[in-house]
């Protein structure tokens, strides 16, 4: 089993930046590859980010291209999403999650783990 905690989630003004992180605990963290998934009110949770287990390859949506950043530190069994000049429609539940399978990250079944989620609300 592996425990995720998100953190770092909060209120921001439109144009600002927030980093969410990701803490986990039990099995090996450099063993699975990382998503960040986001859930908006009365919408579908939808995928935003994912990095591969070493780090090396990293996938985002287009709506957040150049605009967030995932990153990860197995030394620390953390992972990140650093997000910048946040918009109202990044308002959600943001969660992490782990991951075995490969390409394509997106798909949310293929995530054998899951945080609790963190709230991020952008003000207009």
């Amino acid at each position: 089993q592996v425990q995720l905690v998100e953190s770092g989630g909060g209120l921001v003004q439109a144009g600002g930046s927030l980093r969410l992180s990701c803490a986990a605990s039990g099995r090996t963290f450099s063993d699975y590859a990382m998503g960040w998934f986001r859930q908006a009110p009365a919408k579908e949770r939808e995928f935003v980010a994912a990095i591969t287990q070493g780090g090396g390859l990293r996938y985002y949506i287009d709506s957040v291209q150049g605009r967030f950043t995932i990153s990860r530190d197995n030394a620390k069994n953390t992972g990140y999403l650093q997000m910048n000049s946040l918009k109202p429609e990044d308002t959600a539940v943001y969660y992490c999650a782990l991951t075995r399978a490969g390409w394509p990250y997106k798909v949310q079944s293929t995530y054998n783990y899951w945080g609790q989620g963190t709230q991020v609300t952008v003000s207009s």
